[in-house]
């Protein structure tokens, strides 16, 4: 799978490392394997192992203690915090989200989205493209593509609302299990058709956050963009200091 800056290797073993946590391998309170184990089972340097530690660390996944070496925190509270975006867009069920369901279609792919996918320039590629509103008013324009080969057996290409969210939907027809979300937040300004929906005024950016939600090889199943009115956001994050 081709990504527009591939992660450096440190946080690519971190996420490993994060999954683990995660699916119950390393539970919470008991040891990290040993900087030699990492490297050895990973074959990947000692800096680069120091570097995913020191990151888990900062995150508060992990925490050193005296004696004990690097004991399992769990998964912090801050990342449930931070990852509801791609979680919402996964799971949100047309037929009864606020908001309505724009446009069902085959178009050329989006440079960010085909980097992430894999695919040529100029591929066509299926979109739905969900408006969000917010007591009548838009709030966001999700913009959802999805592979060719998920695309048949299922309702994707319906025009009608989707029951129960495109990850129910694709785990259930095509028996793909998603894994992890890769969120990427930029800015622009917006395409005429998407500041008509989102009813922006001329020269008014939007925030753009990319879901990329993969399954456990990597392997993209689904990339959607969620373009939010930038004068209408604030971003927060909250984090650990060591």
């Amino acid at each position: 799978m081709a990504y527009e800056v591939e992660p450096p290797k440190y946080v690519r073993l971190a996420q490993t490392i994060q999954r683990r946590i995660e699916d119950g391998t390393y539970a919470p309170g008991t040891r990290v394997p040993s900087e030699n184990q990492l490297v050895q089972a990973f074959g990947m340097s000692r800096p680069t192992v120091v570097r995913a530690l020191e990151l888990l660390k900062r995150d508060g996944w992990v925490e050193s203690r005296q004696g004990y070496g690097t004991i399992v925190r769990g998964r912090p509270a801050v990342v449930e915090q931070n990852d509801r975006r791609g979680s919402e867009v996964l799971a949100r069920d047309e037929s009864q989200a606020a908001g309505r369901l724009v446009e069902v279609s085959y178009v050329p792919v989006p440079a960010r989205v085909a980097s992430a996918l894999g695919l040529p320039k100029r591929a066509k590629i299926l979109m739905r493209r969900f408006l969000v509103e917010d007591d009548g008013e838009p709030a966001e324009l999700v913009s959802s593509y999805f592979p060719a080969g998920l695309v048949e057996g299922t309702e994707l290409e319906s025009a009608e609302a989707l029951t129960g969210g495109t990850r129910a939907h694709l785990e259930a027809r095509k028996k793909v299990r998603f894994d992890h979300v890769t969120e990427r937040i930029s800015a622009r300004l917006p395409e005429r058709a998407e500041a008509e929906l989102l009813e922006l005024p001329e020269g008014v950016p939007v925030l753009s956050v990319l879901v990329v939600a993969c399954d456990a090889s990597g392997q993209a199943l689904q990339v959607s963009d969620v373009l939010l009115p930038a004068d209408r956001q604030e971003l927060e994050d909250t984090y650990r200091l060591n």
